[in-house]
């Protein structure tokens, strides 16, 4: 079973920026669409970003489109998410998947925009 592994988060104050990855454990899974997840204090997990590998169609909802930018490595085996013009309601584990998700979840990385 392929493991997901996130990385890259921290404690940020608003307007600040980062970058947070997710590698694929396993060299036979294969990256195609995928997408970066979080989940705030007290909220559902939601979708913030999916895109095709080596395609052109991105998807971000209203609440982070023009601040985050998702990409990817498919010789890496990882995916990107450039987070920019945080702010404190960005607040939340953040974590890939496949779209729709069909990996176990992994354990995600901590995203904090305080100052």
């Amino acid at each position: 079973q392929v493991q997901l592994v996130e990385s890259g988060g921290g404690l940020v104050q608003p307007g600040g920026s980062l970058r947070l990855s997710c590698q694929a454990s396993q060299g036979g899974f294969r990256l195609y669409e995928m997408g970066w997840y979080r989940q705030g204090p007290g909220k559902q997990r939601e979708l913030v970003a999916r895109f095709i590998l080596d395609g052109a169609s991105r998807y971000y909802p209203d609440s982070v489109k023009g601040r985050f930018t998702i990409s990817g490595d498919s010789v890496k085996r990882t995916v990107y998410l450039q987070m920019n013009d945080l702010k404190p309601e960005d607040t939340a584990i953040y974590y890939c998947n496949t779209w729709p998700s069909t990996v176990d979840w992994g354990q995600g990385t901590q995203v904090t925009v305080s100052s």
